[in-house]
């Protein structure tokens, strides 16, 4: 009788990191941890890393399975759009993952394929669209919009009212400075957070800001 197949998407240093509460997860159902492997194209798979096989996506496809879940762990957040249709087309099914440590208040709405790290916070009155990933110690407060494909690398700081569009990335230790109800923080699409940067302004779509106070990136 087939059995379901779990399979981390992207055998780097993120996926690496959420293989552990993968594994975790699988125990605590009783799950075998031989139906858990990770998937990645570029990756050489004659060796298994940190316990677990690596097959590349049509391998994974082919494999004996009753059904299939993956929990994309990739920052770039367009190659997690992509990953995600084709998912969708072969029929496999999302997977999220929220560490057990991770502190959740009250009116916290997200959509599926989720990755929260360990130590991520959220607070109340949250609205966070699908495929975020949250990584360790990052955290949203209150009253907060996030969109879809949105990136927190460790340690965000996202503060009260504020508006964060898809595809956006946020970098390691970047504060968010709080909105207000009738005048939130905005961080446009695709714009990008320097690792460090104080936001005080909104960011335009697709800009890259840096510094602190944070300010647009000027290219050479």
């Amino acid at each position: 009788m087939s059995k379901p197949l779990f399979g981390v998407y992207g055998a780097s240093g993120f996926g690496r990191e959420v293989m552990p509460l993968a594994r975790e997860w699988l125990l605590s159902q009783d799950i075998s941890l031989d139906r858990l492997v990770f998937i990645d194209d570029g990756m050489d798979t004659s060796q298994a890393i940190n316990g677990h096989a690596v097959l590349k996506y049509a391998a994974f496809l082919a494999q004996d399975a009753s059904e299939r879940m993956v929990c994309i762990a990739i920052a770039n957040s367009k190659i997690r759009e992509k990953i995600a249709a084709q998912l969708s087309v072969d029929h496999v099914l999302d997977w999220s993952i929220k560490a057990n440590n991770c502190v959740v208040m009250d009116d916290f709405q997200i959509g599926h394929g989720a990755l929260l790290s360990p130590f991520v916070t959220m607070t109340s009155n949250i609205r966070i669209g699908k495929y975020f990933h949250a990584n360790i110690y990052s955290y949203v407060a209150h009253d907060c919009v996030i969109g879809d494909y949105v990136t927190f690398a460790p340690s965000v700081h996202c503060n009260g009212n504020i508006i964060i569009e898809d595809h956006a990335y946020i970098g390691t230790g970047a504060i968010l400075k709080q909105g207000t109800p009738d005048k939130p923080l905005v961080i446009g699409r695709g714009a990008v957070v320097g690792m460090g940067a104080v936001v005080t302004k909104n960011v335009a779509a697709g800009e890259t800001v840096v510094g602190n106070p944070a300010k647009p990136l000027i290219k050479p």
